[in-house]
């Protein structure tokens, strides 16, 4: 079995992990709990620094890198229990930082596992070849929070070795959320972004969905199907976000790749143009047809060049058969009227006057729906 190599501080911490592992054992937590090792000078870890009065310094520390696994000594007794090591560089900090809040993700969202002064520590009180993921946050002594790591995932290990836990029910995660598509509803306003399915050996009951924040990943929601929404955002500010898949047993899956999304504005509310002018509509009927006169007034300050009228007879029986004045048309109950070359332009505040011949098999009602080049027509 090849051997991992381990910080020069866990040797001389390992008969304190052994005894604190043990009493785990002894007395299993309700909630993961952790095991702080001081490192040694010489380790080159951030110790505590000096600061300002509380209220002076607003500067955050910056967020702790590259975390990654370190896994503590083979403990020497007792029933060997899942824990996490954990590493990562130091913040800096424009006064010190003090600390470090590290956040184990659960069904339920992210809890505070462990606070430490150091760069190293372990979490303990977990299951044996199960996968967690973590996130680690800076304090200083003001109280500012530095933005989170990336979410991190590795596997609960018995010292240096990884061995299978022998589980109860369903213990199989589903598969990571992948394909991840930022934008993919252009008309919310808001957020937006979508994804393959995940896949489980029962079945996917949903996604949990996580935005960053300047000092934490917060849960905004939980996606039945593969796509995402969030409202009451700043439209064209970028958000960064991840996802986990879960199954009906609370097995989670490694956390989907971060997706960064720009809320959009959605699409424009239409508005309809202004009401521009106003129709005079008198007809008269006899036994199979009428005639009608329609007078356009135009209410703007401006010319109507090449004017377009058009307006919706109701009856099907309604058909026009010539008309003065205009160039008429119908297709089904549509009519349109067209300018001619010598009354082209009506000048602001002027009006003209046109009409047509009809022919009917019902009932006469007056036209629906005048437009004038788009613009809706109101009846005087």
């Amino acid at each position: 079995m090849s051997r991992l190599s381990w910080p020069a501080a866990w040797t001389a911490a390992g008969a304190v992990a052994a005894a604190l592992l043990a009493a785990n054992i002894a007395a299993p937590p309700v909630l993961a709990t952790s095991v702080v090792y001081a490192a040694s000078a010489s380790t080159g870890e951030p110790t505590p620094q000096p600061s300002g009065s509380p209220g002076t310094d607003t500067t955050p520390p910056t967020a702790p890198g590259e975390v990654r696994p370190c896994p503590p000594p083979l403990p020497t007794g007792g029933t060997p229990q899942g824990v996490v090591g954990l590493c990562w560089t130091a913040s800096t900090d424009d006064v010190g930082v003090t600390g470090y809040e590290v956040y184990r993700l659960t069904p339920d969202g992210f809890v505070k596992a462990t606070s430490t002064t150091s760069t190293i520590t372990v979490i303990t009180g977990l299951t044996i070849g199960r996968t967690y993921t973590f996130y680690i946050v800076a304090k200083d002594a003001a109280g500012n929070t530095s933005r989170p790591t990336a979410p991190f995932s590795t596997a609960a290990v018995t010292g240096m070795s990884v061995s299978p836990s022998p589980g109860t029910g369903d213990t199989t995660p589903p598969t990571k959320p992948a394909g991840i598509q930022a934008d993919c509803l252009p008309d919310f306003k808001g957020t937006s972004f979508c994804w393959t399915p995940s896949t489980d050996d029962v079945g996917v009951t949903g996604y949990d969905v996580y935005r960053r924040t300047d000092t934490a990943w917060i849960p905004v929601g939980t996606a039945i199907g593969t796509h995402f929404t969030e409202g009451n955002l700043v439209t064209g500010q970028s958000y960064v976000y991840f996802m986990v898949a879960q199954d009906a047993a609370g097995n989670l899956s490694l956390p989907s790749d971060l997706i960064t999304a720009r809320a959009s504005g959605g699409y424009p509310t239409y508005s309809p143009p202004p009401v521009s002018c106003k129709i005079e509509y008198t007809a008269w009927s006899w036994s199979g047809g009428f005639s009608a006169t329609v007078k356009i007034i135009n209410l703007g300050q401006t010319p109507m060049n090449n004017w377009t009228l058009r307006f919706v007879l109701p009856d099907a029986g309604q058909k026009v058969a010539n008309g003065w004045s205009a160039a008429w048309s119908q297709s089904g109950k549509d009519v349109t009227a067209s300018a001619m070359p010598w009354n082209s332009v009506i000048q602001g505040g002027g009006s003209l006057q046109i009409g047509f011949n009809g022919t009917l098999t019902g009932a006469n009602p007056d036209p629906t729906g005048f437009t004038l080049n788009g613009g809706v027509c109101i009846r005087g």
